[in-house]
């Protein structure tokens, strides 16, 4: 297997300066970039499959063990504060529970009947998408939470560094496969896997936002502003967009209750908060067609 053989590029490592290993590592970390490059169409109908059940109400569920399940559970995590989400529409599952986010609990990804139980005990349904993700291709949790979820009537996309095992398509929708080549400590997954990974992720979540009208140009609109930094930056939103100054900006986010959103079309439709959230709700929460010309309700 591919992720368990020896890479030729860091033999006798321990013998290089660590300048020497820096290099190896920036040399590598092209062959993660490249390699996910290469699965750009792969990655663009994942996010197609995601959008789609997002548009009819499902939600996306991560599943995995170790760094693949940590991965999973930061992607997710990331999405109510920059894309204001509900907790629940985007969520990451890891074996043995959070206390696996800060201590190994490897034996946990052994129980292929536990990655199962856990999809129930989610209540996954069909409108939903399940993305497995191992980079073995082989972690006995996520292929019972696949298949389980294929039972349910889930798409089901699995993200792995190897080729797909041809007895996975049985009850996997879509695969992801960025091969990234042997790792510079062989098998430590964490390192050029964990980085095709998160540069996945990173796509599937951001781009589905995009999708459904959480980002206007190339601003994060729907941030929720919970601290004094996402303050300041729904500020600037605020300021960007509409050209108003940094004092009327802030009373535009206060009366609109902490949405750049709302604020936005508050100013420059110069109506009220309540009206605001209706004319968004009648464009489906995208910006664009409001602020374009000759739009006024």
């Amino acid at each position: 297997m591919i992720t368990e053989q020896r890479n030729p590029n860091s033999t006798d490592i321990d013998l290089r300066s660590i300048s020497e290993i820096v290099q190896i590592f920036h040399e590598e970390d092209r062959y993660a970039v490249e390699a996910v490059a290469a699965v750009s169409d792969a990655i663009t109908q994942g996010i197609e499959l995601i959008v789609d059940a997002f548009c009819n109400g499902g939600r996306l569920f991560y599943i995995g063990a170790g760094t693949s399940g940590r991965l999973g559970v930061l992607d997710a995590s990331e999405c109510p504060p920059t894309f204001s989400t509900e907790p629940d529409m985007v969520q990451g599952i890891i074996a043995g529970g959070d206390i696996a986010l800060r201590k190994s609990v490897e034996g946990m990804e052994d129980k292929h009947e536990r990655g199962a139980k856990v999809i129930d005990e989610h209540q996954l349904t069909n409108n939903d998408v399940l993305v497995g993700i191992a980079s073995s291709g082989r972690t006995p949790y996520v292929l019972g939470a696949m298949h389980e979820a294929h039972i349910i009537g889930a798409k089901v996309i699995f993200l792995s560094c190897v080729s797909p095992n041809e007895e996975l398509k049985v009850y996997v929708d879509h695969f992801i496969t960025p091969i990234v080549g042997p790792e510079i400590i062989t098998g430590s997954t964490r390192l050029k896997a964990g980085t095709a990974t998160k540069l996945v992720l990173n796509m599937l979540t951001t781009i589905s936002m995009i999708k459904l009208g959480k980002v206007y140009n190339n601003l994060m609109v729907d941030v929720n502003a919970s601290n004094s930094k996402l303050i300041d930056r729904s500020t600037r939103i605020i300021q960007t967009v509409t050209g108003v100054d940094k004092s009327k900006a802030k009373e535009a986010l206060n009366r609109s209750r902490g949405s750049a959103k709302i604020a936005i079309v508050m100013l420059e439709r110069e109506i009220s908060r309540s009206n605001a959230i209706s004319l968004l709700d009648k464009h489906n929460g995208f910006l664009r067609p409001i602020l374009s010309d000759g739009i006024t309700n």
